[in-house]
């Protein structure tokens, strides 16, 4: 069966076909009937594309169809974008540009095994105050499983019920807008099926080619001499960036909805991932049913167990499971870490494996001095791409594998993702061969490389090592960082190889005529990138921060310290006076602040920071940024330190945190005599027990709010 009406290229009935319609007729009003006629057709294309139930038949659609495409072209204004009319149309793209997203996409941390589910739901136990006490069974939580789709993460805006904007995940904060594309997946609603949809929603999910429409695909580019896709995934998200819609809709995407995000306080907000779901299906998208509502860990790891040959009978691609804590309000308590939510997790199955021989071992040199082995095989093809590196971690992992050359090796993507070595054949190994260790110095440098006690990682230590260098300028522009367009991998190399830029600092020095005499580099480019630093200049104070690549301050990390400090010189000071200010900022401990004061005390650092204050940074949140972080009004907590723990009855731990923060207190992880107050709800762990043995001041709810009104 097909939806002509919704497929470029196929013939559309003769504009006499029309079908009768004696209520429209007499009715009198266009648009009243356009009206009729989008409701019906939207109403008939969700039965068909999500709920695989057709309830018209091709003919009645198809002159229904029809009809509403003639009022439209008679009645322009009649065209809404919620028309099954515009899910082909317009002009193409010249470009696709780029977005913030309203809430973020974060990435999930993966698993390997259920050690390594269970170790990670050890660690959503404990900051939600609930891990166990010695030899008591871990608690159960109410968990679910998704099976986790190979295909394209899509960010969805509706605003009123109506499709507004689509975006591609991007770098988690920007991505780029493809509305258009994104209207011709007919599993995407233009409209929310639903009486009051809420004033806006936005909805996560994974565009996808199945399995089948990628084999017709590639017949399809054989039969023409084209190059085959790779796999699916490749196919999709190719797809996705083409300027021309027509081509988009011609592939046939499909598209599976998976979380969304609601205002607060809106009345029909679910209270849970599975609601969640359920919320998402009424409203007309296609939802995974492939899912469970688990009621322990032991039922998640069946889940897996049973799909990891299920899947195979599945007519798309999937690599693992995801695992959501159900509850919305844990989540919340849950919180993130640097780079993902701690209330989910990806369960992955096992990787695709092939033997390969190995070629050599090279070294890489990152930004912050660590030497990374890296084994340089014959190629060989996993999951529809061809490999030929993989990393080896550190010299550990070297030993462990205990590699030698001309070894043949078992290589797979973790995650389907990354290639890494699994093993090695000794059974194939060379007569006489060498073993393969780390080398002594930096072969960047020459200089010689350090293992500190306790640490996994080999490092060079010369701040001066063209390498680190590279990695640090490369980091610095990046986009989450300063943002400077035009200053990529080559250039930075021509520039570090010339002896033309020794620090970060010396980017701001370079002038347009030196620019334009390098190689590739003309006049009109080196104009735009002179202009590009000096813009650069102008970013917020997190981005400055971050750009510097302090090992462990990452995006998220180096907002919240941009926060609490509003300058470089502040957060120094604090970092030499009082390393407790660093560790009462939310998501910042003593590791994160250890390496604060280690960076903050090397001369170096010092010296780099000196000169870029001199090209014009200042280093500091401008009169805006602090009037964001620091609003005008009381600050009674002021001087005083909380910690929260258990759940509190209407306030997730979030928003508890936001309100004493504004009011000027500080947030702690842990509990000491510096603790002011201990915050305690429904079953409060070992918080709660410390501060009754240290006589710290315990609160409820109630008590806190009360704190705030009185103070």
């Amino acid at each position: 069966m097909s939806r002509p009406g919704l497929q470029p290229g196929d013939p559309s009935p003769a504009a006499g076909d029309t079908a009768d319609n004696p209520a429209g007729d007499a009715a009198g009003n266009a648009g009243q009937r356009a009206g009729e006629l989008r409701r019906l057709l939207n109403a008939a294309a969700h039965a068909y594309y999500v709920l695989d139930a057709p309830v018209m038949e091709d003919p009645v659609y198809d002159q229904l169809y029809r009809e509403l495409l003639d009022l439209e072209q008679a009645n322009p204004a009649l065209i809404s974008i919620d028309s099954p009319t515009q899910r082909v149309g317009g002009t193409p793209a010249e470009s696709f540009a780029s977005v913030e997203h309203r809430i973020g996409l974060l990435s999930l941390d993966n698993a390997f095994s259920t050690d390594e589910l269970e170790a990670w739901y050890g660690r959503l136990l404990k900051v939600l105050d609930r891990d166990p006490a010695p030899g008591e069974a871990l608690p159960a939580l109410p968990l679910v499983a998704e099976l986790k789709i190979d295909g394209n993460a899509l960010a969805l805006s509706y605003e009123h019920g109506v499709l507004v904007r689509a975006a591609t995940r991007g770098d988690g904060e920007r991505g780029e807008e493809i509305t258009a594309n994104v209207r011709t997946i007919a599993s995407v609603p233009l409209r929310l099926q639903l009486e009051s949809p809420p004033p806006w929603v936005e909805v996560r999910g994974e565009a996808l080619i199945p399995d089948g429409t990628f084999a017709a695909i590639n017949d399809e580019r054989q039969a023409r001499g084209e190059p085959l896709f790779a796999n699916p995934r490749n196919a999709c998200a190719g797809t996705l960036r083409q300027l021309d819609p027509r081509v988009v809709a011609a592939r046939r995407l499909d598209f599976f909805a998976y979380t969304l995000h609601l205002p607060d306080g809106w009345q029909g907000r679910p209270t849970s991932q599975w609601k969640s779901l359920q919320w998402l299906a009424a409203a007309g998208f296609r939802v995974n049913p492939n899912a469970e509502l688990c009621p322990d860990l032991a039922a998640v790891e069946a889940f897996f167990a049973h799909w990891d040959s299920g899947r195979r009978t599945l007519p798309y691609a999937t690599d693992g499971v995801v695992v959501k804590l159900d509850d919305l309000r844990l989540q919340a308590d849950a919180g993130f870490t640097q780079k993902a939510p701690r209330w989910a997790i990806a369960l992955k199955y096992a990787a695709e494996e092939a033997p390969s021989r190995l070629l050599r071992l090279s070294c890489q040199v990152g930004r912050t001095g660590v030497v990374t082995p890296v084994a340089e095989f014959e190629p060989v093809s996993l999951a529809g791409t061809t490999v030929s590196r993989a990393t080896l971690h550190n010299a550990d992992r070297l030993a462990e594998l205990d590699l030698h050359t001309g070894d043949t090796i078992v290589v797979r993507k973790a995650g389907e993702i990354i290639p890494e070595v699994v093993r090695v054949l000794t059974e194939l190994r060379p007569v006489a061969a060498a073993r393969l260790e780390l080398p002594h110095a930096c072969p960047e440098c020459g200089s010689e490389l350090v293992r500190e006690e306790g640490e996994a990682a080999t490092r060079c230590v010369n701040s001066s090592c063209p390498a680190i260098l590279r990695g640090s300028l490369r980091h610095w522009v990046s986009k989450g960082a300063l943002d400077v367009d035009g200053l990529g991998s080559k250039l930075i190399e021509q520039l570090v190889d010339r002896g033309l830029v020794r620090s970060i600092a010396d980017l701001y020095r370079l002038d347009a005529a030196l620019l334009a005499s390098l190689e590739r580099m003309g006049s009109t480019s080196a104009a735009n990138l002179t202009a590009a630093l000096a813009a650069s200049k102008a970013q917020p104070w997190h981005r400055q921060l971050y750009g510097l690549g302090i090992h462990h301050v990452g995006e998220v990390n180096a907002r919240a310290l941009a926060r609490a400090f509003a300058s470089m010189a502040a957060l120094a000071s604090a970092a030499a006076e009082s390393p407790d200010s660093l560790t009462a900022v939310e998501g910042i401990g003593p590791t994160i602040a250890e390496s604060l004061q280690q960076w903050l005390a090397t001369s170096a650092n010092q010296a780099l920071l000196e000169a870029l204050e001199a090209v014009g940074f200042s280093l500091a949140a401008s009169p805006a940024e602090q009037s964001q972080a620091d609003p005008t009004g009381p600050t009674p907590l002021a001087g005083l330190t909380l910690v929260l723990t258990g759940t509190l009855p209407n306030l997730s731990r979030s928003q508890a945190a936001a309100r004493i923060q504004a009011a000027g207190g500080r947030m702690s992880g842990s509990v000491s005599n510096k603790t002011s107050y201990v915050v305690a709800g429904a079953e409060a762990g070992s918080k709660l027990s410390k501060a009754v043995s240290l006589g710290v001041p315990v609160l409820d709810e109630a008590g806190l709010l009360a704190l705030l009104a009185e103070a």
